[in-house]
């Protein structure tokens, strides 16, 4: 099977709170309005992260995405108001910093560290 997109879908239970922490987050508002209680940003080239109001299921999604510069990309949230947990090493090759939404939803950037730096 080969996909040409991937959504992520990210359950909540305040719409209206959600979309505006997911806006702090992705620096922007939301790249398509589905319908009153679901919208989605464009992350990534055929990368797409949605969020629907659904009480049942909130706070229960992961959210992973991959930066270059994780020191850059924590300070540059922190800026906008959300606060990250300690950076952390995972492994010998990465770093990781988590968030959560108000929800509970875990928001992951990593740092991939190559061989070498």
């Amino acid at each position: 099977m080969n996909a040409d997109v991937l959504f992520v879908g990210l359950a909540v239970s305040d719409f209206d709170r959600a979309v505006r922490w997911y806006e702090q987050l992705f620096g922007r508002p939301p790249d398509v309005v589905a319908h009153e209680h679901e919208v989605m940003w464009s992350v990534v080239a055929g990368g797409w992260a949605y969020v629907l109001r659904d009480p049942e299921r909130a706070g229960h999604s992961i959210l992973t995405m991959a930066v270059n510069d994780l020191d850059a990309a924590v300070k540059e949230l922190s800026e906008r108001g959300l606060t990250t947990s300690a950076v952390e090493n995972v492994g010998d090759a990465g770093r990781k910093a988590i968030f959560s939404d108000p929800d509970g939803n875990l928001v992951s950037l990593i740092e991939v560290v190559s061989e070498g730096t």
